[in-house]
């Protein structure tokens, strides 16, 4: 898909948005704001949305793959023989609350202009543009008692938002996101728990 060019900033990720990426972005905030906690208790906070629907967190599909199971299984949530809502509420009830510094997918056509030198739309000048509007969301409006970085970051993006003045405390993994792959899932999931672990899992301030 070629965006046009009088296409406008999506607000969610800040590339040019046609009416299917706004259409897209729009079903998928209504997907997450239904299960947003009143109290959001761990913000996690990942660096781009995934492409599939099924590696959405908050899709209403039967099937969670990808980004979705490895951050379920993180937070020791198990999806066997439950509804995809309950599970959503399961997530909400923890005080869990998962959003992402580009709430959209990277286009295509960004990713490839990205490595042929439009500095405009490397996917990683995107996510440092977008800052400061997620760190304002996060301070107004999301108000988590900490963040959690997780997922794949750069590491100068990492350090952009450890500037920021995001009105709470922000985890890393060794000052680094922590990431699921299964190369590093068993000792990434142990750390990541013990982190949970540390404060009340109440969604409660």
């Amino acid at each position: 898909m070629v965006s046009n060019s009088t296409d406008l900033p999506c607000d969610g990720c800040g590339q040019a948005a046609s009416a299917e990426h706004i259409a897209r972005r729009l079903r998928r905030l209504e997907w997450a704001t239904r299960f947003r906690p009143v109290h959001i208790h761990t913000l996690l906070l990942g660096g781009v949305a995934p492409r599939e629907d099924a590696e959405f967190l908050y899709a209403p599909g039967d099937e969670f793959r990808g980004e979705a199971a490895d951050l379920l299984r993180a937070v020791g949530i198990s999806t066997r023989g439950k509804a995809p809502a309950d599970i959503h509420r399961e997530f909400q009830a923890a005080g869990f609350f998962l959003t992402h510094l580009l709430e959209c997918p990277v286009e295509q056509h960004v990713a490839s202009e990205g490595r042929t030198g439009s500095a405009a739309r490397d996917p990683a000048i995107l996510l440092t543009e977008h800052l400061p509007s997620v760190a304002s969301r996060i301070r107004r409006s999301l108000k988590p008692r900490r963040v959690i970085l997780v997922t794949e970051v750069p590491p100068g993006v990492v350090q952009d938002i450890l500037s920021m003045n995001l009105g709470c405390p922000v985890v890393l993994d060794d000052g680094r996101p922590f990431r699921f792959s299964p190369s590093t899932e068993g000792m990434g999931i142990s750390r990541f728990q013990e982190v949970l672990s540390e404060a009340e899992r109440r969604p409660e301030r």
